[in-house]
């Protein structure tokens, strides 16, 4: 077993660091031959996608940025598959743009529960605002965000992407999605709806996506009379990840769900499973395990730490567990069981408490090979954890990157390995790193 080593400043054992760019803070990366395709964060240059020469691991170089031409939007996430490029279009976290979103929802709650219109201060407490604030807010409702939606672009040539299509969805847009040469599964709020849910696309004609089916929980068709029975958009769906003839869906605050998608046009749930509570951060990211274990079918399910936190909040959250990864035994899928817990301990980052950051669990590599998932933890790092037994997963190498940028810590946002087997990890503020892991185990 290797002892914890420093590369240029970053802290590892068992994985090296092969090559560094500063980007720009970034949502996804994603790989295609020799090229890493890096959605942004929202940003003021309005960047929106990265594409990166990675044939040299070692001096990775920037190719060409896709550009936004909508500043109240952003493009964090990324796709690709053969010569198409797909991207969310979704509007940008302001609080006055966000709030302008919930302002119906609370005006109607307010009102069943007083029985009468709230008056303006009612409202403005309801939303954790001034009445001055509110009236921005009421602006912003008479001004909805329409450009949600996704772009899919002609990337034959990485370093000229040429724009095919917009296609709009609705609400506040297109999240975190999957796609195949022939398909795209979109993460999208739309009309009549209340959170994300999937729409599934053709893209036979990447000029004109057709809409093929669509799939929801129970209690979000409100349009359809439908009444949910939890509180906003607690339930939701995140994204779900297509493998064969199944769809696994991350829902944030529902769990997770497994859908049949054998027939595209009537997807169905199969299986259901909510760990939350007594877990308090919501579901990230669901995948199953290719291959079985003990003679059973497996599931890993990762958790988003969804808040950074001042100084106050960090000490007062003493004792709450972090965002962590479960695991699950599907191999039943009327009676699904939790298996295990792997989560990183405050001790294990020298950036754990620091105030203003996230510090647990975000997102997975999201295609297994074998039994290593190899999974990023906001200001721990890249995490490498093999689930071979999976009521006892063991951690066999991690690599955290020093601050870049200024920072005060690290935020490692996103993982995605190459046919090489190499790791590619972004940094929600400013990073993109080139890792190799040694195989390792420990003693």
């Amino acid at each position: 077993m290797k002892t914890a080593e420093r590369w240029n400043g970053a802290l590892a054992r068992n994985i090296r660091r092969l090559g560094h760019l500063d980007l720009p803070g970034a949502g996804q990366v994603t790989i295609a031959g020799d090229y890493a395709y890096v959605g942004h964060i929202p940003n003021k240059q309005n960047l929106g996608t990265s594409i990166v020469d990675i044939s040299d691991p070692k001096k990775p170089s920037l190719v060409t940025t896709v550009t936004l031409d909508d500043p109240a939007s952003h493009s964090h996430k990324v796709r690709v598959a053969g010569d198409l490029m797909v991207v969310n279009h979704e509007r940008n976290p302001t609080p006055i743009g966000r709030r302008a979103e919930q302002l119906p929802g609370m005006r109607r709650e307010l009102q069943d529960a007083l029985g009468r219109e709230p008056a303006r201060a009612e409202l403005a407490q309801k939303l954790g605002v001034t009445e001055a604030d509110l009236a921005a807010i009421e602006a912003a409702e008479l001004q909805p965000y329409r450009n949600g939606g996704f772009r899919i672009y002609d990337v034959s040539n990485p370093s000229k992407p040429k724009l095919m299509h917009h296609q709009l969805t609705g609400g506040i847009g297109v999240h975190r999605f999957d796609m195949d040469e022939r398909y795209a599964y979109i993460s999208t709020e739309m009309e009549g709806f209340v959170g994300n849910i999937l729409v599934i696309y053709d893209l036979r004609d990447p000029k004109k996506p057709d809409e093929i089916s669509r799939w929801w929980m129970p209690g979000q068709n409100l349009g359809g009379g439908e009444k949910p029975s939890w509180s906003g958009k607690r339930y939701r769906l995140h994204h779900a990840l297509r493998f064969g003839d199944e769809m696994w869906a991350s829902c944030w605050h529902g769990g997770f769900r497994i859908i049949d998608v054998a027939d595209l046009r009537k997807p169905k749930t199969v299986a259901s499973f909510n760990y939350h509570p007594p877990f308090p951060e919501p579901t990230h990211t669901v995948m199953p395990v290719p291959v079985k274990l003990g003679g059973k079918r497996i599931a890993i399910a990762i958790d988003e730490e969804d808040q950074a936190l001042s100084a106050d909040e960090v000490h007062a959250r003493r004792g709450r567990p972090h965002a962590g990864m479960s695991i699950f035994d599907v191999n039943d899928y009327t009676n699904v069981k939790p298996l295990s817990l792997f989560e990183v301990s405050e001790l294990d980052s020298p950036f754990a408490r620091t105030p203003g950051v996230r510090f647990g669990a975000h997102q997975f590599h999201e295609r297994m090979a074998g039994t290593l998932v190899f999974a990023v933890w906001f200001s721990a790092g890249l995490r490498v954890v093999d689930v071979a037994d999976p009521s006892a997963p063991r951690e066999v190498g991690y690599f955290i990157p020093e601050p870049a940028g200024g920072r005060p810590a690290p935020q490692s946002n996103d993982v995605v390995l190459d046919q090489r087997g190499l790791i590619y990890v972004v940094d929600r503020h400013v990073g993109f790193d080139a890792l190799e892991f040694d195989g390792g185990r420990p003693a």
